[in-house]
């Protein structure tokens, strides 16, 4: 891990230390400077979970990445830097779709003198690591609820309004090799959501948009604008995310066709 590398990339100049205000602070960089993007699965170019295949891709190539690679990413700083991390089982969206979800999401916990939940890995939602214990919680204009159900489960209650709503997790050392599988299962099944739709996600500390496909959608009041281009969608696409993969010239193509 080139740790200085890493904190240029999300744009963090402190000192780092195995502590709260480190934790906050390189949550909140990663949050708000790396994006969220599928563009690699939607286009069927391969993922790893490698953390140097990751490393290269967010950090030497200016990417994005999915949740795997998100976390995946700041879970190996986090751990370079001293925190003590550990990889959970996440499951987005198990509130509507139930238990076949299980292993879509890898979210972290980091223990201090008590435990944090830690993810930077959805897109829109948590700006700054928050306690894992059951609460309310404020983050600027974004609201989030934590609770715990009776299967063992804990739920995030995303902001209202955002995408997705909720993702569940258990708070025990995930099963590697389910997320491994989901993971590879997320990227060659042909009805995977991540291979069906094209979603960028952009967070700032006062809002932030998603890309669906030829749809640009506003996180503060819900309003949506329509790619006209190919031109205008890649330019915006490269202002959200940074660098863009070779292959995405060919995403106009298969967008239009898809909405045909």
């Amino acid at each position: 891990m080139e740790l200085d590398a890493y904190f240029k990339r999300i744009g963090y100049l402190g000192t780092p230390a195995a502590d709260l205000q480190t934790l906050m602070s390189l949550h909140r960089c990663q949050a708000l400077n790396v994006a969220y993007e599928n563009l690699d699965v939607f286009l069927g170019i391969p993922v790893s979970q490698d953390p140097h295949a990751i490393f290269n891709k967010i950090v030497h190539s200016g990417r994005g990445g999915w949740c795997y690679e998100l976390n995946g990413l700041l879970g190996w700083a986090l751990e370079n830097i001293g925190f003590e991390v550990t990889r959970l089982v996440g499951a987005v969206r198990r509130e509507e779709l139930g238990d076949k979800v299980i292993g879509n999401h890898l979210v972290l916990r980091v223990d201090l003198d008590s435990p944090w939940l830690v993810d930077t890995g959805v897109g829109d939602g948590l700006i700054d690591p928050v306690p894992l214990q059951a609460g309310t919680y404020t983050q600027g204009h974004r609201q989030f609820r934590l609770e715990r159900n009776h299967e063992g489960f804990w739920r995030l209650h995303n902001r209202p309004g955002a995408f997705p709503a909720s993702f569940d997790f258990l708070d025990t050392p995930g099963d590697e090799a389910l997320l491994s599988a989901t993971c590879e299962r997320l990227q060659s099944d042909p009805d995977s959501p991540f291979r069906r739709h094209l979603v960028v996600q952009r967070m700032r500390a006062s809002g932030g948009c998603m890309v669906r496909g030829l749809t640009e959608i506003d996180h503060n009041d819900g309003s949506t604008a329509q790619f006209a281009s190919e031109g205008a969608l890649l330019e915006r696409l490269e202002a959200l995310i940074g660098a863009l993969p070779p292959q995405a010239e060919s995403l106009w193509q298969r967008l239009t066709a898809d909405a045909a």
